[in-house]
C-alpha cells in the first residue's frame, strides 16, 4: 500500500498529461495566418502562458514536454491589433508600450537603438516595445527586398511614435556583409541629424531580445564603460589575413576564439591599420559615431570594407582599438556582455547544448533554454524566430514584470500584459 501511495502522485501526472495530449491531437490549434489571425476558443496549459513560463523558467523538467503541444495566440494577437483600424492612442495603448519615462535617471540618459529587419513582423513588435521608452530614439532598417504589407505595417506603427523613425536610405538583403554595415551607417547618418538627444547607440537585429531592463543598460555602461564604446574583439593573428569572397560565408563564434581563414584580403588596409576581429554588435558614444562619419581612416576603411568578408566583425572592432578615436578602447579584448549566443562549439563548456535547434553553429532558442538566457550577465540575446515563439512570449513577460519591478512612476494599467497575475514573481528577484 505504501508504494502505492508513494507513485500515486506519478501516476496522476502521467494520466493528465495523456489526456492533454488526447484533446490536443483531437483539436489541433491551426497555424498563425499572418493576415487573418485566429484565436483558440479554449487555452489548455492552466494559466497560459504565465504558469508554463514560470515552469520553464525555474528549469521543471516536464515543462519543456507540455511547451511543445501548446500554441502561442499573441503573434496573431499583435498582427490583429496592427490591422484593425484605429488611432495611435489604441495601438500604443493594445500593444502595451510604455509611455512615460520610468525613473529620472533613465529620463536624463536616453539611448539610441539602430534596428535591421526584414520579416517576422510580430516578433519585431515584441522587441520594439521590450525596448521602448519615450525618451530613446529608434531607427528602424526595414529590408528593401522586404515584402511590401511588411513595410506598410512596419510603417503605419512607426507613424504613432515621434521618437521612432525608418532609415532614409535602405540597403536590399542587409542581413551581413557590407550591406548590413552599411545599413547601420545609413542610420547613424540619421540618428546624428535627429532632433532627438542620444548618449550611446546599440544595434540590435529582428532576432535579438533583450536580458536586461533600459535602467540596467544603463547602470553597466556608466558602471564599467562610462564614455567608452564596447565593441567585443581581438587583433587580427598577425600570419591570418580575412576572407575576401563574399559567396561562401563563414560564421564564426563571436566568443574567446578565433577561426582562421585561408585567404588574404584583396587590398592591404588603408592607413596601415591594424587589423581587429570582433561582434557585429556594440554600444557606441555619440562622439564616436560622429567619429566614423567624418574621420578620413573611418571612410576609407568603410570603402575598404567593400572588398572583404564580414566587415561588420572588423569595422567597429578596428576603429575602436585606434587610441585617438573618442571613447576608445585600444587595450581591450573579449570584454563587453553585449550579446548571449550558443555556439555549437561552445557545447559542454560554456553552455548546457541547444534545447531548441541550431542554425549556422549558433542556437534558435527553445523553451528549455529559458534559464540559461536569464541568467546571463549579457545585455540581449540572440537568436529567436518564430519556430519558437513560446520563447520570445515568456521572455517578454518576464522582462516587463522587471521592467515594472524598477519604475519610479506610478504604472499604468496598460503596461501589464494580460494575466500577469498568475507569473511567478519569484523569478524577478
Amino acid at each position: 500500500m505504501s508504494q502505492l501511495r508513494a507513485t500515486k502522485p506519478g501516476l496522476l501526472v502521467c494520466v493528465a498529461i495523456c489526456v492533454f495530449i488526447f484533446l490536443y491531437l483531437r483539436n489541433p490549434t491551426p497555424e498563425e495566418p499572418e493576415e487573418e489571425p485566429t484565436y483558440p476558443a479554449v487555452v489548455e496549459c492552466g494559466f497560459y502562458p504565465d504558469e508554463l513560463c514560470s515552469a520553464l523558467f525555474e528549469g521543471k523538467e516536464v515543462a519543456p514536454q507540455i511547451a511543445k503541444f501548446c500554441k502561442n495566440p499573441h503573434g496573431s494577437e499583435i498582427l490583429a491589433h496592427l490591422h484593425r483600424p484605429g488611432n495611435c492612442s489604441r495601438i500604443s495603448q493594445e500593444l502595451h508600450f510604455i509611455t512615460r519615462p520610468l525613473s529620472a535617471e533613465e529620463g536624463t540618459f536616453p539611448l539610441a537603438y539602430i534596428i535591421t529587419i526584414h520579416k517576422e513582423l510580430a516578433m519585431f513588435v515584441q522587441l520594439l516595445r521590450a525596448i521602448y521608452v519615450p525618451q530613446n530614439v529608434y531607427c528602424i532598417h526595414v529590408d528593401e527586398k522586404a515584402p511590401k504589407k511588411f513595410k506598410t505595417a512596419v510603417q503605419s506603427l512607426v507613424n504613432c511614435f515621434e521618437n521612432i523613425f525608418i532609415s532614409s536610405t535602405r540597403e536590399k538583403m542587409a542581413y551581413t556583409g557590407f550591406r548590413r554595415l552599411q545599413a547601420d551607417i545609413n542610420c547613424m547618418k540619421d540618428l546624428v541629424h535627429s532632433k532627438f538627444q542620444w548618449n550611446h547607440v546599440i544595434n540590435l537585429c529582428g532576432q535579438d531580445f533583450p536580458i536586461k531592463t533600459n535602467r540596467e543598460i544603463i547602470h553597466y555602461i556608466r558602471s564599467k564603460w562610462n564614455d567608452k564604446n564596447i565593441t567585443p574583439g581581438v587583433i587580427q593573428p598577425p600570419n591570418i589575413k580575412s576572407k575576401m569572397s563574399q559567396s561562401h560565408p563563414e560564421f564564426t563564434p563571436e566568443e574567446d576564439i578565433y577561426v582562421p581563414p585561408n585567404e588574404r584580403f584583396k587590398d592591404e588596409p588603408p592607413h596601415n591599420l591594424a587589423i581587429y576581429f570582433g561582434s557585429a554588435y556594440y554600444v557606441l558614444t555619440r562622439k564616436f559615431v560622429e567619429f566614423v562619419l567624418t574621420d578620413t581612416r573611418a571612410k576609407d576603411m568603410l570603402r575598404w570594407s567593400k572588398d572583404i568578408h564580414g566587415p561588420e566583425r572588423h569595422y567597429w572592432v578596428t576603429l575602436n582599438r585606434l587610441k585617438d578615436a573618442p571613447g576608445s578602447t585600444p587595450n581591450t579584448g573579449w570584454e563587453g556582455n553585449v550579446r548571449a549566443i550558443k555556439w555549437k562549439n561552445k557545447e559542454g563548456t560554456v553552455h548546457d547544448g541547444c534545447k531548441g535547434h541550431y542554425v549556422q553553429d549558433a542556437c534558435v532558442y527553445g523553451p528549455g533554454d529559458l534559464p540559461w538566457i536569464i541568467q546571463s550577465p549579457s545585455l540581449f540575446a540572440n537568436q529567436f524566430d518564430s519556430t519558437e515563439p513560446l520563447v520570445v512570449s515568456c521572455l517578454e513577460r518576464w522582462h516587463r514584470l522587471k521592467v515594472l519591478g524598477q519604475a519610479e512612476v506610478p504604472v499604468e494599467p496598460h503596461w501589464h500584459f494580460k494575466r500577469e497575475s498568475q507569473f511567478n514573481m519569484k523569478l524577478n528577484r
